[in-house]
């Protein structure tokens, strides 16, 4: 299979705007991610896509692809699947700009996922180790059947711990996706589905039209920058890495 890793980086974030070009340690957000990405040597190509003078400019400083932007998106992916379109590839993973801890071993475990010919979707999960996170908006959980699909993606607390069982394990969403083209395309042909709207989740498409996302285990030490907090936990991160 020919796969490429797309990296959606939108300059204007709602919630912390600029936060791929803030300083974590001496790089920038983005330059992280793209930096890990790459070295993960899993990748027929890496290309980042912006809309963003800046965030071009920091990409062409390191030496790495960047595509632009063209047009206002309603999420990464569709951003992603416009520049796929016109790519002959079998699979694309979708590595969000503020995943900077992405590391290869999970990588390699979403594309090793795609050898059973039932999975169209993939993503990521890890166990959440601070319980103040699950109570963070900012912070989607995510509830799996036995065969690891996810059942429903959540910025509230799921599942609802009724008994108050200290056994209960929560599960963060990571942000990266791997998806078979059709799938890709597929997805931007949909409109907007309700519990997408309502959650701001652009994963509950896939779910709302009755396709599954196969979720892969991970328990490395991820952290994606959404909101200035997130920033200071990466930093003293990696401070310790």
């Amino acid at each position: 299979m020919k796969v490429v890793a797309l990296i959606p980086a939108r300059y204007a974030a709602s919630r912390f705007p600029g936060k791929l070009m803030q300083p974590l340690g001496n790089k920038t957000v983005i330059r992280h991610t793209v930096e890990a990405t790459q070295a993960t040597l899993l990748f027929d190509e890496v290309i980042v896509i912006t809309d963003s003078d800046e965030i071009e400019a920091e990409i062409k400083r390191i030496g790495a692809v960047c595509k632009r932007s063209t047009q206002v998106y309603e999420s990464g992916t569709d951003r992603i699947a416009a520049i796929a379109k016109e790519m002959e590839v079998d699979l694309i993973l979708n590595v969000q700009g503020d995943t900077p801890f992405i590391k290869k071993e999970p990588l390699a475990a979403l594309i090793k996922e795609f050898t059973d010919t039932s999975v169209h979707v993939a993503s990521l999960m890890q166990p959440i180790q601070n319980s103040k996170l699950v109570q963070e908006p900012s912070v989607v959980k995510v509830v799996t059947d036995l065969n690891n699909d996810a059942l429903y993606f959540s910025r509230s607390p799921i599942p609802f711990n009724r008994e108050k069982s200290s056994s209960t394990t929560y599960y963060e969403h990571i942000g990266v996706y791997a998806f078979r083209k059709k799938a890709l395309l597929d997805f931007t042909g949909w409109p907007v589905s309700t519990l997408e709207a309502i959650e701001k989740l652009e994963q509950l498409r896939y779910l709302e039209h009755g396709i599954k996302i196969r979720m892969v285990k991970t328990d490395y030490s991820s952290i994606a920058i959404d909101t200035p907090e997130d920033l200071v936990r990466a930093n003293i991160h990696l401070a310790n890495i």
